[in-house]
């Protein structure tokens, strides 16, 4: 590969565009996208690399080791594609360009701009080339791309310029030492599959497939500098108990993401994944939440996800699904104009604490509506009453959620004719799913969850007092807050005792009396107020608690029972 080469135009035919407007996407489909992520990656190295051709520098000339990585790939060009393809290559050209514009801030340029040496020694490595390179050392270590870092023992610390070199696929590293002269190291990276001390490879998730095809690999990254959404990082290797953790957990996702099926919604090929960035934690204490805490993506780094290991295998695939919708939303924005966004955060998102601009409330959208069909395809499984029931609710919240964020595109008059046409079969798809039968006790608690959901939103974030001839405006002293009825809602409490777990439960007369009390002690506190409202329109619906709900912060006087 080299930036040089042409690039044909791509023109996504129609049935691809409408299988992934409608929240799936088939093989095809999610091959034509890849496809267009390599053709963008490939200018935005050609655009980085015009900017660093003079950049002054103790190490190799960025020339240089471009010409070099260039050879490597003339001999072994698979392992150097998926070299410059994979996300946190991705994450650091597109932080590198940030750079050069000063929009991001790091370490001194020349050293980040060495990253490009260390791809070159990489994918020297793997065409079995020589090479000798002046290369940035950071505390003693150097990050080798897609294959792990080398560890100087007793290096100096900071940054520092060392020599690597590359024959017959042996790595030889050198750098100052701490005391007199300087330190060295030799491992072949390749072969090695332990950690030395001096060693540490990459580590990567397997998971064989039930036709026997190649095992789906995945890498587990907690080494990449660029592993981040911008920032760079430095390693958080894991324990190896951690390790084994997160390897049973992705191999019980896979199982449950393997359902047969049509592709559509929720249906993904974990094989689409690059890598998963372990986020937070790098041991198994404290133990891990039972859902996903924390997961995010970047339309820099297509296939790559950050996430906070949970505690259960479901909770990871879904997360899989969820990132992946995302994914495959930011290279539909890259190839089509979908929406003219101001980036004003004026939006109601119903899975977010704060206001949100267009483009976080569409990729929302689409990740939710990936989000539901992955539930849905839970119904019916074979993983027991308990499960059914967690995939009944989330299925009728996501979905309901999800609507309610489609209609708000729909009116925003912001959305472009290819982003109408996405936006309309995201609605087709959730049309079809509002029409099918949930048990009506789980559809009770994922209608009870998204009214709470919404009005505690309005009550933390929308200012009472302001004119609203353009949407709300914002209460200014508004912080995060804690959204923990999500997640309570989702199984019906056996013994309720609190408020919540009454109004869970479907007692919406003992839920008021709760609030109530909390409310006599504190008249304005958002989570029991909502609850209140929420509540009270269940035991008598009407136009009046109709529009309590639709503008709780307007609620004057505060209830006092």
């Amino acid at each position: 590969m080299t930036s040089e080469q042409h690039l044909a135009p791509l023109r996504m035919p129609d049935r691809l565009f409408a299988e992934l407007a409608a929240g799936g996407g088939s093989a095809a489909a999610v091959a034509f996208l890849e496809r267009a992520e390599r053709a963008r990656r490939l200018l935005l190295l050609r655009t980085l690399l015009g900017h660093l051709d003079a950049l002054p520098t103790p190490l190799t000339p960025v020339p240089e080791a471009w010409r070099l990585l260039k050879e490597a790939a003339e001999k072994s060009p698979e392992p150097v594609e998926r070299l410059l393809l994979a996300p946190a290559t991705g994450g650091w050209i597109s932080h590198m360009l940030r750079r050069v514009h000063g929009t991001a801030s790091g370490p001194p340029l020349w050293a980040e701009a060495g990253h490009l040496s260390a791809l070159a020694l990489s994918a020297a490595l793997h065409a079995g080339t020589e090479t000798a390179l002046d290369v940035a050392l950071t505390d003693g270590r150097l990050h080798l791309p897609g294959l792990g870092m080398v560890r100087l023992p007793e290096a100096r610390g900071g940054l520092e310029v060392g020599r690597a070199t590359t024959a017959g696929g042996e790595l030889t590293v050198t750098g100052p030492g701490r005391a007199t002269g300087p330190v060295r190291v030799t491992c072949r990276p390749l072969i090695q599959r332990q950690d030395t001390g001096t060693w540490l490879p990459l580590r990567t998730l397997t998971h064989p497939r039930p036709d026997g095809a190649a095992p789906v690999t995945v890498v587990l990254d907690d080494l990449d500098p660029y592993r981040d959404l911008d920032d760079h990082l430095p390693p958080a290797r894991l324990d190896e108990d951690e390790a084994r953790e997160w390897q049973r957990l992705f191999g019980e996702a896979v199982r449950i993401l393997a359902r047969p099926g049509p592709p559509g919604p929720g249906r993904v090929d974990p094989g689409t994944i690059r890598a998963i960035v372990p986020f937070g934690r790098t041991a198994l204490s404290p133990p891990a939440l039972p859902f996903v805490q924390v997961s995010a993506s970047s339309g820099d780094s297509f296939g790559g996800m950050l996430i906070v290991r949970p505690a259960s295998a479901p909770a990871l695939a879904e997360t899989l699904v969820h990132e992946l919708q995302h994914s495959k939303l930011a290279a539909l924005l890259h190839l089509f104009p979908l929406l003219e966004d101001d980036r004003a955060e004026r939006y109601y998102a119903p899975w977010r604490t704060d206001p949100r601009h267009l483009t976080g409330l569409l990729h929302g959208a689409y990740a939710f509506t990936g989000v539901a069909g992955f539930w849905r395809d839970r119904l019916a499984g074979p993983e027991g009453a308990e499960t059914a029931e967690r995939a009944a609710y989330f299925f009728a919240l996501r979905r309901l959620q999800s609507r309610l964020a489609v209609r708000t595109l729909l009116a925003s008059g912001r959305l472009t004719r290819p982003g109408r046409a996405l936006v309309s079969g995201l609605a087709r798809t959730l049309d079809g799913w509002l029409r099918e039968p949930v048990p009506s006790a789980a559809l009770a608690r994922a209608r009870t969850a998204a009214a709470l959901h919404r009005t505690e939103w309005r009550l933390r974030n929308v200012d009472p007092a302001a004119a609203q001839p353009d949407g709300p405006l914002f209460r200014p002293d508004r912080t995060p807050w804690p959204d923990v009825r999500t997640q309570a809602f989702a199984t019906r409490p056996a013994a309720p005792r609190t408020a919540d777990e009454h109004l869970a439960a479907g007692d919406a007369a003992a839920a008021l009396a709760g609030y109530a009390d909390r409310l006599a002690r504190d008249p304005a506190e958002p989570h029991a107020l909502a609850g209140w409202i929420v509540a009270r329109a269940a035991l008598e619906p009407g136009r009046t608690t109709r529009r309590m709900l639709a503008r709780p912060e307007r609620l004057q006087p505060l209830p006092s029972g």
